[in-house]
């Protein structure tokens, strides 16, 4: 094991949380409890005051959390008027005024969050997707309390505790059921997990400088990221240094009216046009296996094998970017779900994990010194992301596949919907600015989407915060038409949640609709 990459240890187990850390779903080892018996964060770890003190600690929140059961307005006239200068400040400070008039009390439960005023709504954005299990969740508050009594607020490339190698030896443990994913390097951000993955390819297959993204990706906001991104509005003023060709994503419509495998094979046709204009020149082209900011958009797992053939005939990279994608479809990982684990070299995942890494085949592994960093995260973070990794993994038979709580969790949102729409059919026209809408609803998994306004972007955006007013927090995707987005918080998500969420969207797109 080189200092700066987690490799697969022979005998980790594959499913559950490693034997010596378990969160809310077993029996916590405590704090402390990475180090060898005998040391003083050994003793801390087993000493009775430090687990009295946390399970308090625990049951206080979910005592406070318990009073939060439903979407509720300010609990006073004083309160929002001190709620408005919090927010005021908070401006100031920003530069900017808040995109939403967000700002928590630090208390919520499962997918319903206090703000700062005592409101309380609906959370089906949970932090773009980070929120994953829900507000004031014990495990996670568990896992919290027993990073911070670590010695350190931040661990990096140089000195970590265990804590790190942990979390990397789980997730490279569940990935390498299905992939040949070996080693992984923490992050503190999913943009520098992708600067990471950049560097990577770009290492293996010097002097190849290009880059292969799909139209409307997006990958994150530092001067490279955002470059790659296809946002022009996201990198204005900032120099084009970074040479990137963009490839169609599967347009679902197009493929219908001329067949999916024509469609395909023009798909094809358009890589390797790049392919031959640039010989030799693409280090790598980076699949979103579902599109994130572009639109919760999907494709067939055909419409993927074709643009990996001539990657794989031509050296270049199949990089996969899970950041947003990863936990949420109908597997744990979106390449599980699709059958593509074997073709994938780089792999990138962030935001439920809380702390985000990069992960490459053995044939990627980087050089000393390319990967690297003050901080990689915080103890925090990774006894987190530990306790993240093992819920997914103790209930993965109940959670994925087409049957499982998150493709049911699914069909109620598409049910809603459908109802919505049915009740309110002028709020879902059809727009000739787009073209024909392949539907009204769509996404897979915890990843959910719906266009009202015929993908109007004034209209879908003024939706988002009219919904926000009336109760349930959701934001907005694509480029084109744009689409109202939802990832909620599914692991605490139940049925009956589903009509409260939905009167509170219609509400909001009452308030639009005039």
């Amino acid at each position: 094991m080189t200092p700066t990459h987690v490799a697969a240890a022979a005998g980790t187990p594959v499913g559950g949380p490693p034997a010596d850390h378990q969160g809310a779903h077993g029996a916590s080892a405590g704090p402390g409890a990475i180090a060898v018996p005998g040391t003083a964060g050994a003793a801390m770890a087993g000493s009775p005051a430090v687990r009295r003190a946390i399970d308090m600690l625990v049951a206080e929140v979910a005592a406070a959390s318990a009073k939060v059961t439903d979407a509720r307005g300010p609990v006073s006239a004083e309160g929002r008027q001190r709620y408005e200068q919090m927010m005021a400040q908070a401006a100031e400070v920003r530069g900017r005024a808040l995109l939403y008039p967000y700002l928590g009390s630090g208390v919520g439960n499962g997918p319903l969050v206090e703000l700062a005023d005592g409101s309380v709504k609906w959370d089906m954005i949970s932090g773009i997707g980070v929120h994953f299990l829900g507000h004031s969740d014990p495990g996670l508050v568990r896992a919290g309390l027993e990073g911070a009594l670590t010695d350190v607020v931040q661990e990096g490339n140089l000195q970590a505790n265990d804590d790190a190698y942990q979390f990397g030896r789980r997730l490279v443990g569940l990935a390498r059921r299905s992939s040949r994913l070996a080693h992984v390097y923490p992050s503190t951000s999913g943009a520098m997990a992708n600067e990471n993955a950049l560097k990577v390819c770009y290492q293996k297959h010097a002097p190849a400088s290009r880059v292969i993204a799909f139209k409307d990706c997006f990958m994150g906001r530092s001067v490279t990221m955002s470059q790659i991104g296809d946002s022009a509005a996201n990198r204005v003023g900032v120099p084009l240094s970074t040479l990137v060709d963009y490839m169609p994503f599967y347009d679902e419509a197009a493929a219908r009216r001329v067949g999916a495998t024509r469609y395909i094979d023009m798909c094809v046709w358009h890589l390797r046009q790049y392919v031959e204009r640039y010989p030799g020149q693409h280090a790598c082209f980076i699949f979103e296996l579902v599109q994130g900011e572009g639109g919760f958009n999907t494709a067939p797992r055909e419409f993927f094998t074709a643009l990996i053939d001539v990657c794989r005939a031509h050296k270049i990279a199949v990089w996969d970017d899970e950041i947003q994608t990863f936990g949420r479809t109908t597997s744990m990982f979106a390449y599980e779900a699709l059958g593509l684990g074997e073709f994938v070299d780089v792999f990138c995942v962030g935001k439920m994990t809380q702390a985000c890494a990069t992960m490459f085949t053995p044939e990627y592994n980087p050089g000393p010194g390319l990967l690297s960093g003050t901080f990689i995260s915080g103890p925090t973070q990774f006894r987190a992301g530990i306790e993240v990794l093992g819920r997914l993994a103790e209930n993965e038979a109940a959670y994925y596949g087409h049957d499982g709580s998150f493709a049911r969790h699914h069909a109620l949102f598409v049910e809603q919907v459908r109802a919505l729409a049915a009740r309110r059919p002028g709020w879902f026209g059809h727009s000739s600015a787009w073209g024909q809408l392949p539907d009204i609803v769509g996404g897979t998994g915890g990843m959910m989407k719906f266009t009202p306004f015929g993908g109007d972007k004034d209209r879908v955006t003024r939706a988002c915060r009219a919904m926000f007013d009336a109760g349930v927090i959701a934001f907005y995707c694509g480029h084109g038409p744009y689409h109202v987005r939802m990832l909620p918080p599914m692991p605490a998500m139940r049925p009956e949640m589903w009509p409260k969420v939905f009167r509170c969207v219609e509400e909001g797109l009452a308030a639009v609709a005039g």
